[in-house]
Parts: structure tokens; C-alpha cells; sequence
């Protein structure tokens, strides 16, 4: 499946429609959630999403108005997102980790809609159309290639937003907006060492630096906070505080995307074989000294989206064990330890000198190959 997201330009009244739509679902949520949590508590019994969808019907035909005047589907997939929210719940109870109970949603914790396409939702005229809301002005900067599925409408710091999922056709279209399925073959191999000065560094010396846009931030975004902090919560002028707090963190994940987009771009236009160190990014944030740098360089965001752009081109991304890539020469394969603040690599037995990235990077190409030839 390929996402495509669009921004939406509804007018006044249309916005409060639309927040109309997500304040009946946000209901809709929180009464099934108490439904289930009654049930539990006082008679130990289950509810599952066969049983609220029985209870929707009942309610549409008694004319309550909550449900009556929205659309029927994007409340049975309301419904749904309440039955998977228990079921990762329960996931979680089984695997031992801290579960997590579903929680209530207040008015800044429900802001999306999820429609089936064709079913109360459709773009008609250059305009999308919205059931019980009209035609809603869309800015449908590409060309959408493939049958759409489904399509969810969110909201995010006063601004609106399309989002489908679309079923891709087996042959790329003419018109299409990014590269067809199949680029012609360099024959060339390449490994990426992940890191914070740099954000990426390749087997053949080249550098890609991180432009860290969340320490660029920070004094704007402590001004914000502190507002923030000042204001009476629930007041008005706190609320476009928020509003304001959430556009600039909008504004900087942005800024990564992109920046992400333009290196895996130039990457898989360039090399058949990419092979990247497989991180536990997860457990890496877990040092304080690091979390936030680890963070603003994002390096999840950037393997994500380089995977996705290799598969649409016919290349292959390896992901390979990082343990001692540092630490070994790519030369001769002899442990050279060292600390963190040594950035030379040099070894004692073969004499190769060179950046210890770069090192690294020549590592991981090694270990990469080595997977593809296994596979």
C-alpha cells in the first residue's frame, strides 16, 4: 500500500462540521470504551466489536443523534479502532511489558476520521468531497496512481489533512510523480553508517550532514512552552498557544522528512545494494547524554523512508548487525578498540588509516554483501 497525504483548505463553516464529525466519533469512542470497561468490571464479561456494532445499529435506528448524522462506515471503523486498541492491550498483558489501559479521549486526543473510499468520501471536480460536510478545497499537488482504498481525514494544529491508502497497479503510469518501478541498473554496492555529527556516511567516503532542526528550535520552542505554562488552562489564548507549540514541532519533523527524502533519493538513484546497520533505537534513547540528539538526527524516519524508495525502484536495503563495526578494520578484520571520541581509525597490523565512520561504513557493506549472497 502507498499513502498519500494532502492538505486540506475547508472553510469556516466546513471546520465546524468537521469538528462536529470528530466530536460524535470521539462519543462514539469513549461509549464503547465504557461499555467495555462496565462490563468487565461489574459482571466479568467481555465485549467484543461484533456486540458494539450491534449496539450502533440499535442506536442509528432510535435516531440518536450522535451517530445518526455521520456516516455509517467511519463509525463501524471508530468502533474497530476501539477493538484494536484492546487487542494491542491485551498483546502486551501476554508478552509481560506494561500494558497500558485504553484510555478516554478528551478533545486534543481524537483528530482523525477514517473513511472507506466511495463511502461518504471522494474526490469529485478538483474538490473532495465529505458526507454531511460538502466539497471541501483540496491541494492535490501529484497525481494519485492506483485504486484507493481508504481515506482518513485528521486534524492537526487547526489544520486539516487528507491521508489515502492506495492499492498501487502492477505497472507504473504514465505521469507518474517519483520513479518508475524499475531504474536502470548501476551494478554499484554502498554501506551507510548512521551517526550525529553526520547523519549518514557511506563505504566511499562521502558525508551527509545532520542539520539537527530540533536544537535550532529550542529557544523558540522554550518561549512557546513557557507561554504556555502562563495561560489559564483551558482558556482560549492557551489553547492557540498549544496550536502554536504543535505547528513548530509540525514544522521541524518536517524538516527532517525532507531532508531524509532528498539523501535516500540521491542513494537509491545511485546504488542497487544499500546495506544499513539494524539499531535498537528504541534502547539507544534510553541514554539520557544522547536521547535528544539521537532523536533530532531521527534515524528511523530516514531507514523507513529509504526502504520504501528502494522497493518502488527494484533496489535492495539489507539490514545487518552493528556490533563491532567500529571496532573492526576493514582491512584485515582485527579488533582495534577504541573510545567513542577517537574519529581515526588506525591499524596496527595492516597500517589502513582512515575515518572511523568510514570504517564502519565499509563494515557494514562487507556484512551486507554477505546477506545477500546467503539469501
Amino acid at each position: 500500500m502507498i499513502s498519500y497525504k494532502f492538505r486540506l483548505y475547508p472553510n469556516k463553516e466546513q471546520i465546524e462540521r468537521l469538528n462536529k464529525q470528530l466530536d460524535s466519533h470521539r462519543w462514539l469512542y469513549n461509549q464503547a470504551l465504557e461499555q467495555r470497561k462496565t462490563a468487565y468490571e461489574q459482571k466479568s464479561e467481555s465485549i467484543n466489536y461484533r456486540m458494539q456494532a450491534a449496539w450502533l445499529t440499535q442506536q442509528r435506528k432510535a435516531s440518536n443523534q450522535r451517530v445518526k448524522a455521520v456516516n455509517v462506515s467511519t463509525c463501524q471503523r471508530t468502533l474497530k479502532r476501539m477493538d484494536k486498541a484492546f487487542a494491542a492491550f491485551f498483546r502486551r498483558v501476554k508478552a509481560g511489558e506494561t500494558p497500558g489501559y485504553p484510555r478516554f479521549k478528551g478533545y486534543n486526543r481524537f483528530n482523525s476520521l477514517e473513511y472507506t473510499y466511495s463511502d461518504g468520501i471522494k474526490i469529485k471536480d478538483g474538490s473532495l468531497y465529505v458526507q454531511h460536510v460538502g466539497n471541501v478545497r483540496i491541494r492535490q499537488h501529484r497525481p494519485i496512481e492506483g485504486k484507493i482504498k481508504t481515506a482518513i481525514i485528521k486534524r492537526k494544529a487547526d489544520k486539516w489533512f487528507v491521508c489515502f491508502s492506495v492499492e498501487p497497479g502492477p505497472q507504473p503510469q504514465p505521469g507518474r510523480s517519483f520513479k518508475a518501478l524499475k531504474l536502470l541498473r548501476t551494478e554499484e554496492s554502498v554501506g551507510l553508517d548512521m551517526g550525529l555529527f553526520h547523519l549518514v556516511i557511506t563505504s566511499d567516503g562521502e558525508f551527509f550532514d545532520a542539520p539537527k532542526y530540533l536544537r535550532k528550535s529550542l529557544r523558540r520552542l522554550r518561549i512557546i512552552q513557557r507561554c504556555i505554562a502562563r495561560r489559564k488552562e483551558g482558556s482560549n489564548r492557551r489553547h492557540k498557544a498549544v496550536n502554536k507549540l504543535q505547528r513548530l514541532h509540525d514544522y521541524v519533523a518536517n524538516q527532517r522528512r525532507d531532508t531524509a527524502h532528498k539523501i535516500s533519493r540521491k542513494l537509491v538513484d545511485r546504488y542497487d545494494l544499500i546495506a544499513v546497520e539494524n539499531l535498537n533505537v528504541s534502547g539507544m534513547v534510553k541514554n539520557h547524554r544522547l536521547a535528544k540528539s539521537i532523536s533530532d538526527a531521527a534515524w528511523s524516519t530516514f531507514q523507513d523512508i529509504l526502504i520504501s524508495k528502494a522497493e518502488n525502484a527494484g533496489k535492495m536495503v539489507v539490514k545487518v548487525d552493528p556490533k563491532y563495526t567500529s571496532q573492526e578494520c576493514s582491512g584485515c578484520g582485527k579488533i582495534v578498540k577504541k573510545d567513542l571520541s577517537v574519529r581515526v581509525h588506525e591499524c596496527p597490523d595492516c597500517g589502513l588509516m582512515l575515518d572511523r565512520d568510514v570504517n564502519a561504513a565499509k563494515n557494514i557493506l562487507a556484512r551486507g554483501r554477505r546477506v545477500q549472497e546467503s539469501t
